[in-house]
């Protein structure tokens, strides 16, 4: 009784073994001469074998490198995008802020003084470049 559910109770070795000449084992030869080769069978599951093989070698050599380029330029473009409109807002926030709270209204001056400030990041890193091949 306990047997029955426990699922111990599988094919023998017996059981599961082909019988001889089916997949070309002593007997292949005999009979009419049909069974000198692979079956069917065999020849059905190398195909897929093959088809499987062939299509895992693509994904792991063109199309996962393309998976990871297109990632990267996606959430390239979606961060430079948010970049770009977080330093307009931020721009906008600093002239507004001089303007209101340091310069009383005087647009004027929140644009010159910003705008030097820029000036003098835009030239300490122009003289931070190196020449295409220099080295050091």
């Amino acid at each position: 009784m306990h047997d029955q559910g426990s699922g111990d109770s599988g094919p023998t070795p017996a059981a599961s073994a082909p019988a001889p000449g089916a997949s070309g084992g002593e007997g292949a030869g005999a009979g009419n001469g049909a069974g000198t080769g692979p079956t069917e069978a065999d020849l059905a599951a190398r195909v897929a074998d093959t088809i499987e093989d062939v299509v895992g070698a693509v994904h792991d050599t063109l199309v996962r490198p393309l998976v990871l380029v297109a990632r990267g330029l996606v959430f390239g473009i979606i961060i430079g995008t948010m970049v770009l409109v977080l330093s307009v807002v931020l721009a906008i926030g600093v002239v507004r802020l001089l303007d209101v709270y340091a310069f009383g209204g005087r647009v004027w001056a929140s644009d010159t003084l910003f705008g030097g400030l820029l000036v003098v990041a835009g030239a300490f890193l122009w003289s931070k470049r190196r020449a295409p091949g220099a080295e050091g």
